[in-house]
């Protein structure tokens, strides 16, 4: 389950949420007219509540479980696909688990109660008469027949029992009225059985998939070659706990499509990890060692994964391009504990580091990121959404260090979050994890998935706090002469000077680096009115933010930092004058001309 979202609508719920935000990390949303200092702030709490829930968010409203009735009320449709929903009342009083009970409602529930010292109200009938939610099954246990199941309960509640066939220790560890002549049968095997409302059929994680492809295998190729092999077996698909291949495979499409396609997770292993299943193969191959290191794929991880004491229960299948085996373990397969997952790096803007600029997308990228990467400023920015998580923070400069450790970490299995203020693609650390990619000479790296989700840029955030500078062309400069001799700084400046474009200047200045800014002045003087607006805007976004506007002729570099990004109208830039005594500042696009064209 995703981190939850407090939404609070009063400065006493806010208090309540603190703390148990600290038992249960998660972001606290407060409605702006009445909260103070919330992680994010909303204006109506009924379309706030609406966007989260659509979003799959579980939400923890501290507040009466009738704003939360009426707010979510019309967006009910998929009790199967719906989020959490929890009441807490706003003295700590009650914990009521509302929607998505069997979804993780209620477990989140008895945590949030645990902390305040109360019961939670739980009011599902399995869970409150048998201490088992028998459509809730354990991770990775699959309910073959799910829509079985409410009738089922009925019957169990109007005293019918029930008998356990096949290993399911929680069932058995529960308050079920279990009986070993009861007439209703709740059967726990791998292989594919029919069910009914008197016989529920549950898959425990027993099977692993091994497959073996070609580089560039079609995945419906693939999938279909899976498919075939159980159902041919008679194994049923929700028994599969993982599918598993060889480490070089981490990045090959078909593999996760079949994965994908069964809602499993994909593992690998490495040729040495495969070789030692080599006595158990009943297929091995002198070819595939020769080829890969072991003389077995799809036997080798099936088997793998499937642990010391699991069997091959179907050996190597072949299609045109791909081979594929499935390994039954004695016990329950946890993904976790087998292989290697393919790692990711999601390379995060946040931009300006203020949570109501952070784009839904890059909340969960964060959210399913297990270690975060990035200077020590940027990952204190993240407040609540740092919470649980490993930190890598690294001083300002050490760029290159950071990109690699994330690198790294990923080619381990790791859901890495590599953050960047601003937007990740620009001036930042977007760009330097693939030049390590593509010249570090780690194939491992050019395994694992590398992503991109865009920010708020500090030229885009300068602009709308300061009207609407950049609403024709414009660029982008650093005068950052570390990584670009100042020669190409200049001529760029030169060229952007001469179109007249709108210039948005990062990295103005550094202690040991004056002189630039004061050129790029110039140079822009020589094609723009000493008037030009120029919007000096500091720590956007953050406390102690700062827009002034001044210009071109007053520009000083001692009135500007590397927290300041600068921001230097064309010649046609305008003011507008504020009531307060300050200004709007523009670039007009063209209208005026236009209105006039069809004025005449």
């Amino acid at each position: 389950m995703n981190a939850p979202v407090f939404v609070v609508l009063s400065q006493r719920g806010l208090e309540l949420a603190r703390g148990l935000a600290a038992v249960v990390p998660g972001e606290i949303h407060g409605l702006e007219s009445r909260v103070r200092d919330a992680d994010r702030g909303f204006e109506a709490a009924a379309a706030h509540l609406g966007r989260l829930f659509a979003e799959g968010t579980p939400i923890v409203g501290v507040c009466a479980a009738g704003i939360l009735i009426r707010s979510l009320a019309p967006h009910l449709a998929d009790k199967r696909a719906e989020p959490p929903v929890v009441a807490v009342a706003e003295d700590g009083s009650a914990v009521v688990p509302l929607l998505g009970g069997h979804h993780g409602a209620n477990a989140l529930a008895r945590r949030l109660a645990d902390a305040l010292g109360t019961v939670a109200a739980e009011t599902t009938a399995g869970d409150v008469h048998f201490g088992v939610a028998l459509d809730e099954p354990p991770a990775g246990w699959r309910l073959a027949n799910p829509f079985d199941a409410k009738p089922f309960a009925a019957a169990l509640l109007a005293g019918a029992g029930c008998r356990i066939e096949g290993q399911a220790p929680w069932l058995a560890q529960s308050a079920l009225p279990l009986d070993p002549a009861g007439a209703l049968v709740l059967r726990a095997t791998e292989r594919v059985e029919p069910g009914s409302p008197e016989r529920l059929v549950y898959h425990p994680p027993l099977l692993a998939v091994g497959i073996g492809c070609e580089r560039g295998a079609a995945p419906d190729e693939v999938a279909a070659l899976v498919r075939d092999t159980l159902d041919e077996a008679g194994l049923a698909a929700g028994a599969v706990a993982l599918v598993a291949s060889i480490d070089v495979k981490a990045d090959e499409p078909a593999v996760h499509a079949a994965a994908d396609r069964l809602g499993v997770p994909a593992r690998f292993f490495d040729a040495a990890r495969l070789e030692a299943e080599a006595p158990r193969l009943a297929n091995p191959s002198e070819v595939v060692f020769r080829e890969v290191g072991c003389h077995g794929v799809a036997e080798g991880a099936a088997l793998a994964a499937a642990g010391p004491d699991g069997e091959l229960v179907v050996p190597k299948r072949r299609s045109a391009r791909a081979t594929c085996a499935v390994a039954r373990a004695a016990a329950p397969i946890d993904p976790a504990a087998a292989g290697r997952a393919r790692g990711r790096v999601s390379i995060v803007g946040i931009g300006p580091g203020n949570p109501d600029w952070r784009t839904p997308e890059a909340d969960r990228w964060l959210a399913r990121a297990t270690d975060l990467v990035g200077y020590h400023l940027y990952l204190d920015l993240l407040g609540p959404a740092a919470a649980g998580k490993r930190r890598h923070g690294y001083e300002l400069g050490a760029e290159e260090e950071r990109a690699r450790i994330a690198l790294d970490l990923a080619a381990l299995g790791k859901e890495v979050a590599l953050v960047s203020s601003g937007d990740a693609g620009i001036y930042a650390m977007a760009t330097l994890a693939f030049e390590l990619v593509e010249h570090g000479g780690r194939e491992d790296w050019r395994r694992i998935e590398l992503a991109v989700t865009p920010g708020i840029s500090a030229l885009q955030a300068a602009a709308a706090r300061a009207g609407a500078p950049l609403g024709h062309d414009f660029c982008t400069i650093s005068l950052s002469d570390l990584l670009t001799p100042w020669d190409v700084i200049e001529r760029r400046i030169r060229a952007a000077a001469a179109g007249d474009f709108v210039v948005a200047v990062y990295n103005p200045v550094s202690r040991r680096r004056t002189t630039q800014l004061a050129e790029l002045r110039r140079i822009l003087l020589e094609h723009r009115p000493a008037a030009t607006p120029v919007v000096l805007a500091r720590n956007l976004g953050r406390d102690g933010e700062q827009v002034r506007v001044i210009d071109l002729e007053a520009l000083d570099a001692s009135e500007v930092d590397m927290l300041t990004l600068v921001l230097v109208g064309s010649s046609e830039t305008r003011r507008v004058a504020r009531g307060d005594g300050g200004c709007w500042v523009y670039t007009p696009r063209g209208y005026a001309a236009k209105r006039q064209e069809e004025g005449r």
